[in-house]
Parts: C-alpha cells; sequence; structure tokens
C-alpha cells in the first residue's frame, strides 16, 4: 500500500487550477510499490511495472509483406520491363531455401525472404506467363520488404513503465514472446456513502429518501480507471460509526473516496469524523459543476471527499480522483484528449475557473462537429449525463461563449 505523510494534501492557497492540483499531486504523492507477476491474459487493464525491452527484433526475419514475386533489385531491366523465370515457391512458415539470383520466387504476405532477395513485386503488378514473371519498371529498391526489427529492434523498449495495459500492449508482449509480464499490485479503493436520506437501490423508498446513486457511479468509475472498487455500503450519520467504519477502511484500501457530507453544516459529519482520526484539508479547485474537494489521510490511506451532487461528483472524480489514482498507481497521467467543436449555443461564466458544459454533438453538412447544451444544466441532474455525449471545456480566463465559437470537447469514454 502506498503510505502518505498526513500534510501531503497541505495547500495554502485561495483558489487551485486543476494543472495546480496535478502538479501537487505529482510532487507529493507516492506511488505504491512492489511488483506481481501476472499471466498474459490477465494483464488487460494493469499498470506496467517495469519497462518492457524487447528479447529479440520483431519481425525475428525479414519477410514479405504482400503476395507476390521475391527478386534481386540489381537483376532488373533499368530502362524497362524485366522478365524472370520463376524457380520456387515460399509461404509463411516455410524455409526461404531457393535463390533469386537471376530469378523470381513465388511468395505469400509473412513469408521469409529468400536470402539473397531484396525486392518484391505484388501480384497484381506482373503478368504471369508459362514458368515466367514480366515485372513492370518503378519499382524501388527493397519494396514490399519487411526487415528483421522494423517494428521493434532487439534490446529497445518496447513498452514503457506505467503503461495501463491494452489489447494492443498485450499483443505486443505476446510477439515479442512473453507470457508473464510485471504489473504493479491494483490499488484498493473503498467506496461509501453517508446520509440517513439514503436507501439501497431496489429497497422500498421512505417518504424523505433517496436511492444511493453516487456509490454505484463512483464503483464503476473506480473500476475503470484500473482499481479494485471496495464497495463499503451506506453509513448512517452518526459521528462515532463513521470514525469507526473510516479507520477500518483506511486498514484495507490505498483510498477512501466518498460523496457529500463533508461540509460544515450541523448534519455533515464526515468532517469531524475524518479530522478526529487523520488529517483533512480543503482544496477550492477552480472548476465547475464542483465546489471544494476533501482531501485527507488516514492512518498513510488517501481520504478524498467529493460533493453530493452526481454532475459534480462526476467532474471533480475526472479531474481530481483519476489523476490521483494514476500517480498513487504508478501509471502515466495522462490528459483527456480535446476535440475542437463549433458550439451552436451562446454561454457566460464567470473568468477565474474552469467550467464545463453537458453537450450533445451532430455533425453537421461541412463535416465538422457542432456541440449542442443539454437544457437543463443543474449539478444535480443526471439526465443531463446520460442524453450527451460529453463536457465541453471553458477555459479560465474564457467568459463568453458564443454560437459559432470553437471549443474543447471531451468524450465520456476519455474521462473513465
Amino acid at each position: 500500500m502506498a503510505q502518505l505523510t498526513d500534510d501531503c494534501f497541505a495547500f495554502g492557497g485561495p483558489l487551485m487550477t486543476i494543472e495546480d492540483a496535478a502538479r501537487l499531486m505529482a510532487a507529493r504523492v507516492n506511488q505504491a510499490d512492489g511488483a506481481e507477476l501476472c499471466p498474459l491474459h490477465a494483464c488487460e487493464g494493469r499498470i506496467l511495472a517495469a519497462d518492457l525491452l524487447a528479447p529479440l527484433p520483431l519481425p525475428p526475419f525479414r519477410n514479405s509483406a504482400v503476395d507476390g514475386y521475391a527478386v534481386r533489385f540489381s537483376d532488373l531491366n533499368p530502362d524497362g520491363e524485366s522478365t524472370l523465370p520463376v524457380v520456387g515457391r515460399v509461404a509463411a512458415g516455410d524455409a526461404a531455401a531457393f535463390s533469386a539470383q537471376g530469378a523470381a520466387i513465388r511468395v505469400f504476405t509473412g513469408a521469409p525472404m529468400p536470402p539473397d532477395a531484396d525486392t518484391v513485386f505484388m501480384q497484381e503488378d506482373v503478368v504471369l506467363t508459362e514458368r515466367q514473371v514480366r515485372l513492370p519498371a518503378g519499382l524501388r529498391n527493397g519494396a514490399n520488404m519487411r526487415p528483421a526489427g522494423e517494428d521493434v529492434a532487439p534490446g529497445a523498449v518496447a513498452l514503457t513503465a506505467g503503461t495501463r495495459l491494452g489489447p494492443q500492449h498485450l499483443a505486443m508482449a505476446a510477439a515479442l514472446g512473453r507470457t508473464f509480464l510485471d504489473v504493479r499490485p491494483r490499488l484498493q479503493v473503498g467506496v461509501f456513502s453517508t446520509g440517513d436520506e439514503l436507501t439501497e437501490p431496489g429497497a422500498a423508498l421512505g417518504p424523505a429518501a433517496i436511492h444511493d446513486s453516487n456509490r454505484a457511479m463512483l464503483l464503476a468509475l473506480v473500476a475503470r480507471a484500473g482499481a479494485d472498487a471496495v464497495d463499503l455500503g451506506i453509513i448512517r450519520d452518526a459521528r462515532g460509526e463513521l470514525a469507526a467504519r473510516l479507520k477500518e477502511a483506511a486498514r484495507q484500501c490505498d483510498l477512501v473516496l466518498t460523496s457529500g457530507g463533508v461540509s460544515t453544516g450541523e448534519e455533515d459529519h464526515v468532517k469531524p469524523a475524518v479530522e478526529s482520526i487523520g488529517s483533512l484539508v480543503f482544496w477550492r479547485i477552480a472548476i465547475k459543476p464542483g465546489r471544494p474537494v476533501a482531501m485527507g489521510v488516514i492512518d498513510g490511506a488517501a481520504f478524498v471527499g467529493l460533493p453530493g451532487n452526481p454532475v459534480a461528483v462526476y467532474v471533480t472524480f475526472a479531474f481530481v480522483v483519476r489523476p490521483l489514482l494514476a500517480r498513487m498507481s504508478g501509471a502515466t497521467w495522462r490528459e483527456p484528449r480535446r476535440m475542437p467543436v463549433i458550439a451552436a449555443f451562446s454561454y457566460s461564466k464567470k473568468a477565474g475557473r474552469r467550467e464545463y458544459v453537458r453537450v450533445s454533438l451532430s455533425q453537421r453538412a461541412d463535416g465538422l462537429f457542432e456541440a449542442t447544451k443539454h437544457p437543463r444544466d443543474g449539478a444535480g441532474v443526471l439526465s443531463s449525463l446520460t442524453e450527451t455525449d460529453g463536457l465541453l471545456e471553458l477555459g479560465d480566463h474564457v467568459t463568453l461563449l458564443s454560437a459559432g465559437d470553437r471549443a474543447g470537447f471531451i468524450a465520456y469514454g476519455d474521462l473513465a
């Protein structure tokens, strides 16, 4: 587990940008150490613990990139067509035992090149006659031939430490002959909800009760971030019980995560409960939707208290918790991609904060994408997440977005 110091989240500034938050976490939050061998088939989503060096060249031998005819470039007529006898045939998996001196060898995609051949004509570009092939002029030396090590040279870094492994990375490891990889241990992230008004989904609702939706969303977001999500259930508004449950969660989890209940009202018991067993500070992050995020440490485990409204939970998880999880897990953090789109609406905002507007995309006749704002934009409106495609990012210094202006769009798929 990553053991954090009590003051690692301390911040003295009045307002923190998203970039400030990421830099502070990168500087002060320790990565989980250690590694474990994981079978290749189970490595999807895991974090690579050490650079993967290529033990062999990829491809391991020269081979044909197409179905066609392998020749020596020096045997071709430099002034026009060439006609060469076909003296052999090499398929993928065969040994290239033929010499191409003064001749052509029939080859197929992936087949090893004859030792003295260096160029391949595509079969659709030639004319085949009885035991001969007529080759057009103009092909360059080395065409349609893959040299050994063209993809990855032996000893080169094929995959870098910190990579979150996807199917394409597993293909690379398999091509290099690996059956196991060294990966970081999965972070254990506990997720709980607090509040006497909360009821489990599926249970009957009382007159002033609501179903607990934030926890379901956070558990899914944690899992998508590559950590093990630990469901800690609902904790009632009792300070002593909260403190005890938090302390117990900190023993088994690297991060304890909650939403709501961290303000300073009479019924907000999370703040004093955390302060009684650990440290707690509030980060005033300049984003909307969102509000101060509680960051703390309990017995070396991180604690994050997010806002209570579901849209604010989603946004603050995306831009605060995800980089924290990346840092703690040893993953390389990459900012989500911003795609330039055209706004189909006007919008005003305050300077000095980043705003994320929920929008739907449509493609115009000219091929450009246009963003339309959801009609209901309250931080508690769940349908504004389910009925849109992503977030339009309005920078800290922007005060007015006019219809026709360009802005950066972030798809929900790039935030999880």
